[in-house]
């Protein structure tokens, strides 16, 4: 354990692992700050099922962010520390009412204190809905990289960057069939197209992000056992199908119409998973004044090194002015 995540672990005023009822299960969260009355950041991580790089096993690791803010970190049903089975009679709608109790939750702790959500990819998801729902009110704003849309995954811009692609001319010939027939196994298909053949989700020209000392990190953890660690990877969520459906149908342009405070989306300039360019096209048409867009220099879906400084640094920006 470096003498940085020490430090925090020692002399924060916030550094605890609890336990809260979400949804109607019991689950754990992280709460981490230098201070007791610094903005709260919640973050709600991607996947679903894939917590990182804020998980619930990193507490102390973010000091960029924890001097500042105060970060929230759920990992949530079906993964990491709250491993559990996700069947296929889970719907969005159960997340996101875990996520309204988790704000109502942090709320009461903390009556007086700003709060915010960082929503990732599928994260961004239950923070659209919260950011519209009857609980807005106790939000200040929202964050988001990797904002989700509609038509995820079976979409032209898809096709036609993997058909540009290097992607072996066989794959190519198989491609039309495999996007007209919008299945969870097509989908998982071209998602490694994607991943394999463009820089959809990665960009060659950004350094990776230090996955490899988040992975340590996370193994050296004061909360997170070695089966936290497996879960965080392979987890409850291996073998569901249900949300994966939801997602390629979902359009969530009337919930983002209908955000009721700032909500503020930074996406990756290559990112075509969640597509930049119909994002940053929603946000130019629409009417509500809350949304507003950054874009990301080289970089796809799931962020790098400098572009997740530069995310952080806009959010702190943002939050602690």
């Amino acid at each position: 354990m470096n003498k940085s995540r020490k430090t925090a672990l020692q002399t924060y005023e916030l550094s605890e692992l609890r336990t809260l009822t979400l949804g109607g299960f019991p689950q754990k969260i992280t709460i981490d700050g230098k201070t007791k009355t610094a903005p709260i950041l919640i973050s709600l991580h991607g996947g679903p099922g894939s917590p990182l790089p804020f998980s619930e096993g990193c507490r102390g690791m973010f000091p960029e962010i924890t001097d500042k803010l105060t970060l929230v970190c759920w990992d949530q049903l079906g993964c990491g520390i709250n491993d559990y089975p996700i069947d296929d009679s889970f719907r969005i709608k159960n997340f996101t009412d875990m996520t309204a109790d988790l704000i109502r939750e942090i709320k009461r702790s903390f009556p007086e204190n700003k709060l915010y959500l960082f929503g990732v990819s599928w994260g961004s998801i239950l923070a659209a809905y919260a950011a519209s729902s009857p609980e807005a009110y106790l939000l200040d704003g929202v964050f988001i990289s990797g904002q989700v849309i509609c038509d995820m995954t079976f979409n032209g811009e898809v096709e036609e960057a993997l058909k540009s692609s290097k992607m072996p001319e066989g794959k190519k010939k198989k491609l039309d069939s495999l996007m007209s027939a919008h299945t969870a196994d097509n989908a998982k298909l071209v998602m490694s197209y994607i991943r394999k053949y463009t820089e959809g989700y990665v960009c060659k020209a950004e350094k990776s992000a230090p996955v490899g000392r988040i992975l340590m990190g996370m193994l050296t953890s004061p909360d997170y056992t070695f089966k936290n660690l497996k879960a965080a990877l392979i987890n409850g969520y291996m073998k569901n199908s249900s949300l994966i459906k939801e997602l390629l149908e979902i359009d969530l342009r009337e919930v983002l119409e209908n955000v009721k405070v700032p909500y503020l989306i930074m996406q990756g300039d290559r990112d075509i998973v969640t597509s930049v360019k119909a994002v940053e096209r929603f946000v130019s048409e629409t009417e509500n004044g809350n949304l507003s867009f950054i874009k990301i220099e080289n970089s796809g879906h799931v962020f790098g090194e400098v572009a997740m400084n530069r995310i952080i640094s806009e959010i702190i920006r943002y939050a602690c002015p």
